[in-house]
């Protein structure tokens, strides 16, 4: 059974191959995102390490000149996907987003150097200055007053653009009556109740056309813009991308970005503080305009275990928070805590399981001493695909396959799970 799975999942990454990057899965999302690039690197090394390094440099084909690595390509124009390129209005070659996705192509670059030989290190160094620059953007542009808390300007720059997370900010926006009337495009691939809410659509239509009116300038963006909210995936992120990056820094010899890592991995613990709920018994989102915390923990906040956040007391109180939640699931780990309103086990972002997270959350927990949870982890994420296929994501309570179909990113990590950890290991 784990061959023939294996086979699929390689055959669903070859399929989704446009040549040097692969789009998530064909129809609903048919561009290059990010994130889903740099965990489609980790499949493609199990059966093809050009290929993988090659998944990551395409990323960076689309940076901005201020070293942003934007969270949409938009090549080979496709009308089939909505907002595109002239929604988007970046004016950038290639056409792109005006805003990115957390930053996880350092971690996948370290894994891949660790794991490789000369030739991995030789890609790295190459691609080790673009990494900067992204880093260096993230850390000027979304925390301009240096707190170590950075900050998204929009959901859909978290990576989980529909998390019941965002609602503080999203119920700030007033829609304009200028926003004019559009057709979305993710309903005619996806059933309406695994997707974001038309209203939901219409609050992230209005930050891009903020963010398109003033030029995509971020320090305005920052300043006056209509959502900024601290996200814990994006800030545990980037603390453990930081960190792979010092030890590349370390591994080329390159004191000055040792220096100028050190200096984002002191203020990103000292930040990482401001998302503790003590009520929630974890780390939360922040609504930065009112210092408000959300009240509820997410997979997100799982990975303060893999970014390295938290005193010795806070991470036990977030894995007893895991075991609690794990005791409600069929499979873990959801997207939003089952116990807390607003869990929807189908609905985009506010209760599936989602295997990229899974694989960061049992990274992290392994590492700090909780293998129990990291292999309960590691078991559903690849039994999910055992029981319903290559799904985007899946209901935490029956396990069945929800959104796109044949997807990159689920592929990828059954695949990274097979060969980091073996057959055995894993299942």
């Amino acid at each position: 059974m784990t061959h023939a799975t294996s086979e699929t999942a390689t055959a669903i990454m070859r399929a989704n191959d446009r040549g040097g990057y692969t789009v998530p899965t064909a129809g609903l999302y048919p561009y290059q995102w990010n994130w889903d690039s740099a965990f489609a690197a980790l499949g493609f090394a199990a059966f093809d390490r050009d290929r993988a390094w090659r998944e990551l440099e395409t990323i960076f084909e689309g940076q901005w000149a201020d070293g942003m690595a934007p969270h949409i390509i938009f090549r080979n124009h496709d009308p089939s996907y909505f907002p595109g390129p002239d929604i988007w209005g970046s004016n950038t070659e290639p056409p792109s987003s005006g805003h990115s996705q957390p930053p996880v192509v350092a971690i996948v670059a370290r894994w891949l150097v660790e794991t490789g030989d000369r030739e991995d290190l030789r890609r790295a160094h190459a691609l080790f200055p673009k990494l900067m620059a992204w880093h260096g953007w993230w850390h000027r542009e979304r925390d301009p007053g240096e707190t170590g808390l950075v900050a998204i300007i929009h959901p859909w720059e978290s990576g989980r653009d529909n998390c019941p997370d965002w609602d503080a900010g999203m119920d700030r926006i007033t829609i304009p009556d200028d926003l004019g009337a559009y057709h979305r495009r993710d309903t005619d691939w996806v059933a309406a109740d695994q997707r974001p809410t038309h209203e939901t659509y219409d609050r992230y239509l209005t930050m891009v056309k903020f963010g398109r009116e003033c030029g995509w300038d971020h320090k305005r963006i920052y300043r006056d813009g209509p959502f900024l909210m601290a996200d814990p995936c994006v800030q545990f992120v980037l603390m453990r991308a930081d960190r792979d990056l010092a030890v590349l820094a370390e591994r080329f010899e390159d004191d000055a970005a040792r220096r100028t890592i050190a200096d984002w991995i002191a203020r990103d613990i000292e930040g990482a503080q401001a998302l503790w709920n003590d009520a929630a018994g974890g780390f939360v989102a922040r609504e930065m305009r009112t210092g408000a915390l959300v009240d509820a923990i997410t997979n997100a906040s799982m990975l303060a275990f893999f970014g390295g956040a938290g005193t010795r007391a806070q991470q036990a109180e977030l894995a007893d928070q895991a075991r609690q939640i794990l005791d409600l699931c069929r499979f873990g780990f959801p997207s939003w805590d089952p116990r807390r309103p607003g869990f929807e086990q189908r609905r985009y972002w506010r209760g599936p399981v989602w295997s990229v997270m899974n694989w960061m959350i049992a990274g992290g927990l392994d590492g700090a001493g909780h293998a129990d949870l990291a292999a309960r982890i590691r078991h559903d994420t690849r039994a999910l695909v055992r029981q319903s296929g290559f799904f985007e994501y899946f209901d935490p309570l029956t396990g069945d396959g929800l959104g796109g179909p044949d997807f990159t990113w689920t592929a990828a990590i059954d695949l990274a799970l097979e060969h980091e950890f073996g057959t055995a290991a894993a299942a």
